[in-house]
């Protein structure tokens, strides 16, 4: 009997513990169990690159840094942001305006499918369909193969 003197309910199940990857995107949950494929995991990542180099905040204090550094394309920060920005807002147009939605959401700003359906107000599991087709006509628009 417990300390408190009621009795312990042996049909009482121990309890579970869960582990949850907090950095894991819903795009990378969604492709770890075979709901989106390589291709359309590769144009949601590419997207996310672009929008997350586009939010980036231009620099204000000076470089100390002997020389200067590249982006990798040639483009100082400033103007690989406004790069990014413009290759990602092409990208978006290019999915249409029925299925961006879903993709921002989801692979830009990592709501989850429940998440993203009830603010769009649709109904369950459909998000996961709209979701594939803006990912593969975004694939399509990178030209992923």
């Amino acid at each position: 009997m417990p300390q408190d003197g009621r009795p312990r309910d042996k049909a009482r199940r121990p309890a579970r513990s869960v582990t949850v990857n907090l950095a894991e995107s819903p795009l990378g949950w969604l492709k770890a169990r075979g709901l989106v494929d390589a291709r359309q995991y590769e144009a949601g990542e590419r997207l996310r690159g672009d929008w997350t180099v586009a939010g980036l905040g231009p620099r204000v204090t000076m470089r100390w840094d002997a020389g200067a550094r590249s982006t990798g394309d040639g483009l100082d920060p400033t103007l690989a942001q406004i790069a990014a920005k413009r290759r990602m807002e092409a990208a978006l147009d290019a999915v249409g305006p029925g299925l961006k939605d879903v993709l921002w959401r989801i692979v830009c700003a990592g709501e989850s499918m429940e998440t993203a359906e009830r603010a769009l107000g649709w109904p369950a599991r459909a998000g996961r369909v709209v979701l594939t087709l803006a990912l593969d006509r975004l694939a399509d628009f990178y030209g992923l193969g």
